[in-house]
């Protein structure tokens, strides 16, 4: 699905929709709930309109908190509100055959702990038909490079950041332990991530919007995935950011956790 730009503001900012919608019967990962939205009141009726929503936590445009693979790790609430924005990274992953893993090879110099990386497949283009189910993920070595450099957001154009398995092969969450097990977010189900790729070219600098629903306890939640891309003459990463989004390894930042939350990770 294309990217859906919007209008951008007076400094030159590009805001660009990084979402997939929400519509009955979308594609879910294999076993999790179907997707239904339906009209539970009708203005003309009722006096006004309100949908009815039946979907899982894990629908669309999502996030995982690092719980959705081990009891013992944090909630979704429990995670610092800055683990879900800041400066963008684009790993271009769109050579991979269907189902191929993408090594640490293809990771950037310099990653930095403020860094959301996202990879770049081109399966978003996919959505909505069976080969979007054979995309490319992470192998358990490059989950560890990114990791390993501080990064604690991660996203992908994909059904999962692992391969979801097709007949006769071996379900596996490798790369959601690596991640997952650092404290890690992991947003999956993107979309127009080929805009940002070519602003990344341009020497734009990126801004990422990853909120989730405010499910309490949660695995993890839909999100509006949206992106900001500055002018290039701002290409100095984290340049046009405000203070509340440059992050640094170990340290709180402007935002902070939910009351009584601590810090994953």
């Amino acid at each position: 699905m294309p990217a859906v730009p919007v209008e951008g503001d007076a400094q030159g900012a590009e805001p660009v929709d990084l979402s997939v919608p929400i519509v009955s019967g979308m594609p879910v990962y294999p076993g999790d709930p179907e997707v239904a939205v339906a009209p539970a009141l009708r203005a003309p009726a009722d006096g006004v309109n309100v949908q009815r929503l039946h979907l899982g936590s894990q629908s669309g445009t999502h996030v995982d908190a690092p719980w959705h693979i081990d009891d013992a790790l944090p909630r979704l609430d429990e995670l610092p509100l800055e683990r879900f924005a800041g400066p963008a990274v684009l790993v271009d992953a769109r050579g991979q055959a269907a189902q191929g893993a993408i090594g640490p090879d293809l990771l950037p110099v310099g990653l930095r702990p403020d860094d959301i990386v996202l990879i770049v497949t081109g399966w978003s283009d996919r959505w909505g038909h069976p080969d979007y189910l054979r995309h490319p993920y992470l192998t358990p070595d490059t989950s560890r490079a990114i990791v390993d450099a501080g990064v604690r957001t991660v996203g992908i154009d994909a059904l999962s950041v692992d391969r979801t398995p097709g007949p006769g092969q071996e379900f596996s969450l490798a790369a959601h332990r690596v991640l997952c097990g650092a404290g890690a977010v992991i947003a999956e189900n993107l979309t127009g991530l080929a805009r940002l790729l070519q602003a990344q070219t341009q020497g734009r600098p990126i801004e990422v919007f990853l909120f989730p629903l405010p499910l309490a306890a949660a695995d993890g939640a839909p999100v509006r995935a949206v992106a900001r891309l500055g002018p290039a003459a701002l290409s100095r990463r984290g340049a046009q950011l405000p203070t509340a989004w440059r992050r640094s390894s170990g340290s709180s930042s402007a935002v902070s956790s939910p009351a009584g939350s601590p810090p994953a990770g």
